[in-house]
């Protein structure tokens, strides 16, 4: 049983392409290496990890160095930066996992030392979407196209991990996961907010009208970090700006005001208590029809007036945004929003013929 680090990584040495075939997938043998872009799976050659040799020592399998960087390290490191984790307890056990390992039998430990980057703490969320890779031509933006959302502009603050470590009891397994940074005012990563995936959602005919694409696990939208006043962002905030709770809500109003910045906060709570930019002068509210929407548009209106803000509420005709594109097209969105914005906001911010599909797209 492998309950040491030296023993874990000898016997993942010892089956060292395993390993790397299914963590390292982009990448392919070449003699005694395994040759990949990078550790975090991009396609390329300037990583090598060797397959054979001693299980530990000069020359070990495992043992793998970047060229391009100057990284090296072992199948632990390996495993850490694909699966998103900071805790070696939590490597630890996927590594077993992976080998089919039972868990390592109890016994009295020492007080660990503080992670450098402790799990749920900013800094984690900051690697997790770090290690992540931009949505074009990933599951995540297939799934945002399964939900209406084709128009792309602005969505630097989301990613796609193919393998993010998701716990829901003691025992631990990945998902591939749409990831969101959560920034404060001056764009700084406080945290990070994981929509985790449906693998079968690459095929449109296997799209569930239940799950809308995401992963059917219990809980498939997790959130890490420090959120309180902080935001997903789409654009840079200047005079005007809508801010609403889900990420697919307010990418859904981007389709058809493609020029006004937006903020997600990710939850009826965090809504109420977003900061306001110095420079905002106007706050549209995109509130969800339910009592826990209506509250935290109620409070943040307030709050909005209290700071000598214009505070305009954006309804739906249906249980959110996200729901009226999919249910009405965009063409019939962009004509209920007009009705909302201010007059003089419809030249600066809505929709034009043509801009509601790709022709929007990563402008």
């Amino acid at each position: 049983m492998a309950h040491s680090l030296s023993e874990l990584t000898e016997a993942l040495a010892r089956n060292a392409e395993a390993v790397c075939r299914y963590y390292l997938s982009n990448g392919r043998r070449e003699g005694r290496y395994w040759m990949i872009g990078d550790v975090r799976n991009t396609p390329g050659r300037s990583m090598y990890v060797r397959l054979t040799g001693p299980d530990a020592g000069k020359g070990a399998a495992g043992k793998w160095t970047d060229a391009a960087t100057g990284e090296y390290g072992d199948l632990l490191d390996i495993i850490g930066e694909r699966c998103g984790l900071v805790d070696f307890a939590d490597v630890a056990a996927e590594a077993r996992r992976f080998l089919r390992l039972p868990p390592p039998e109890t016994r009295p430990q020492p007080k660990p030392r503080p992670s450098a980057a402790r799990v749920g703490s900013p800094e984690a969320a900051q690697r997790l979407f770090a290690m992540s890779h931009p949505i074009a031509g990933t599951l995540a933006e297939t799934y945002l196209h399964n939900r209406g959302i084709t128009a792309l502009r602005d969505t630097g603050n989301i990613r796609f991990h193919p393998r993010c470590y998701y716990r829901p009891g003691q025992e631990s397994e990945t998902w591939p996961a749409l990831v969101a940074a959560v920034t404060d005012l001056n764009g700084t990563v406080t945290g990070a907010h994981r929509t985790y995936l449906d693998p079968a959602a690459h095929d449109p005919d296997s799209f569930s009208k239940i799950n809308l694409g995401k992963a059917p696990i219990n809980t498939p939208r997790r959130a890490m970090g420090v959120l309180l006043g902080n935001a997903v962002r789409f654009g840079t905030p200047q005079d005007t700006m809508a801010a609403g709770e889900g990420i697919e809500t307010m990418l859904s109003l981007k389709m058809v005001l493609p020029y006004m910045s937006m903020v997600a906060a990710l939850s009826a709570a965090h809504l109420a208590a977003i900061l306001f930019p110095p420079s905002l002068r106007r706050l549209y509210v995109a509130s969800d029809d339910d009592p826990a929407g209506d509250g935290a548009t109620k409070t943040l209106i307030n709050r909005a007036h209290a700071a000598g803000l214009e505070a305009i509420t954006l309804s739906p005709q249906r249980g959110d945004f996200n729901e009226d594109l999919r249910g009405l097209g965009s063409d019939a969105l962009c004509q209920a929003v007009r009705v909302q914005i201010a007059p003089h906001d419809v030249h600066r911010f809505i929709c034009h013929a043509g801009m509601s599909g790709r022709k929007a797209e990563q402008v």
